[in-house]
């Protein structure tokens, strides 16, 4: 069983990596489904490309299904203000979970993006 799940895992690596190829070399920043298809034919699987993308196809179709049945509304509802303020919020919680204190809300100061200096 270890067997399969690291053969598996390999597959894996060895498509992200090749993807991650196609995709420097046309300049992009983000892998793209297009480009594991490419890494797909370069590495010689291209008898998986067509199984592979209507994969990717009914993914997208259900994803795009999800989007319009509502279930994602909420945060497409939000004026700019509000996501903003919203955005601000969960900075500020990060913050606090990253320095170990409590989150009481965004700080507007500039002690937050300024170095602070111990002399």
């Amino acid at each position: 069983m270890i067997f399969v799940l690291n053969f598996f895992a390999e597959f894996i690596n060895l498509i992200s990596s090749e993807s991650n190829e196609v995709c420097n070399r046309e300049e992009k920043r983000t892998i793209a489904p297009e480009h594991v298809l490419k890494a797909l034919e370069v590495l010689g699987f291209g008898e998986y490309i067509e199984d592979v993308y209507a994969a990717y196809e009914q993914h997208r179709l259900e994803t795009m299904d999800t989007m319009r049945s509502g279930k994602w509304s909420n945060g497409a509802e939000m004026t700019e203000e509000e996501a903003l303020a919203e955005q601000q919020r969960m900075f500020a919680e990060a913050r606090a979970r990253m320095n170990g204190g409590s989150a009481s809300g965004p700080k507007h100061s500039d002690s937050e993006t300024q170095p602070t200096s111990n002399s």
